[in-house]
């Protein structure tokens, strides 16, 4: 399944909290931001609300429990009930969006029936926090989907979004166990996060292009639109959220969801991306799959 009218998330992680990149988000058209309870020292609630209060009510907000300071990573259902709570109060409205955040680092030391049973207790938190209006609806954001996929979600509570890693340093496993786990859950819709791994200042950057994965002329699209555009294809999700306190950046990657990416080439990418990797080549699965898959030739993928 391809995803429709891809949509830009604007990201809190290791973001300034500044009220101009807000501004220009809802001046590009950004309407959706996504942040969590431990992003800006357990403090991105309460610096949301001070210093654009008036500018959240334009915006879908999503937010993420599971960390609490002192005690790190909890699927405690007190915790995550309390966690909630707190996040309405410091926002000073509900949460159109709850993510229970990064569930597979409290899914370790017991069997897969009481690793889903602990799963089970987490999510139903967070389905009743929906049904008694803490937040419009609540999903799941996993940064390693692994011991997910190790678990039966079949008879869980069904979080209406997945979200997880997207685009082109999204390693196999990574993928083939996103891929599971949606088969499993079957979640309503799926949104990708840290299409760049962290940083479009990263090594990897300068040294690949990825605009011949987009169709048409390329003559004025940059590195960094492609690689965000590519990101909405690997895996198939309907929204990428990126961090960025520039507001230029955020104008670039605006434009790319204009962008058409090239399915037959993404399909080659991901169908020798699951081929045995060559000794050498496990650490640079770009390189390696796209040499592969032959979409390089005739085109400077390569600086």
């Amino acid at each position: 399944m391809h995803g429709a009218d891809p949509r830009l998330v604007l990201g809190l992680h290791r973001s300034g909290h500044r009220r101009d990149i807000l501004t220009a988000a809802l001046d590009l058209g950004v309407h959706d931001l996504d942040t969590a309870a431990p992003y800006h020292g357990h403090r991105s609630h309460q610096t949301l609300a001070q210093c654009a209060g008036d500018l959240l009510p334009k915006f879908s907000i999503s937010t993420k429990v599971g960390y609490f300071p002192g005690i790190g990573h909890s699927l405690d259902p007190v915790r995550l009930r309390r966690g909630v709570e707190l996040a309405v109060q410091d926002l000073g409205r509900e949460p159109d969006l709850v993510f229970l955040h990064n569930p597979e680092q409290s899914l370790t030391g017991g069997s897969p029936g009481r690793l889903a049973d602990r799963l089970a207790a987490a999510c139903d938190v967070l389905e009743a926090a929906a049904e008694q209006g803490l937040c419009r609806t609540w999903g799941v954001s996993s940064w390693d989907p692994r011991p997910l996929a190790a678990i039966d979600l079949s008879g869980l509570p069904r979080p209406e979004t997945l979200m997880v890693r997207a685009g082109l340093l999204v390693g196999v496993e990574i993928l083939d166990a996103t891929q599971a786990v949606r088969k499993s859950w079957k979640p309503t819709t799926a949104w990708g996060m840290s299409p760049f791994g962290g940083s479009t200042a990263r090594l990897v950057w300068e040294m690949f292009d990825a605009r011949p994965f987009l169709q048409g002329p390329r003559d004025g699209h940059t590195r960094t639109q492609a690689a965000f555009r590519i990101a909405f294809r690997v895996p198939v999700v309907d929204a990428v959220a990126v961090t960025t306190d520039n507001p230029v950046h955020l104008r670039e990657l605006t434009e790319a969801l204009h962008f058409n990416v090239d399915e037959q080439s993404a399909d080659r990418y991901l169908r020798h991306l699951r081929q045995p990797q060559r000794q050498g080549c496990r650490s640079f699965t770009i390189r390696a799959a796209s040499r592969r898959a032959g979409i390089s030739r005739g085109s400077s993928w390569y600086a």
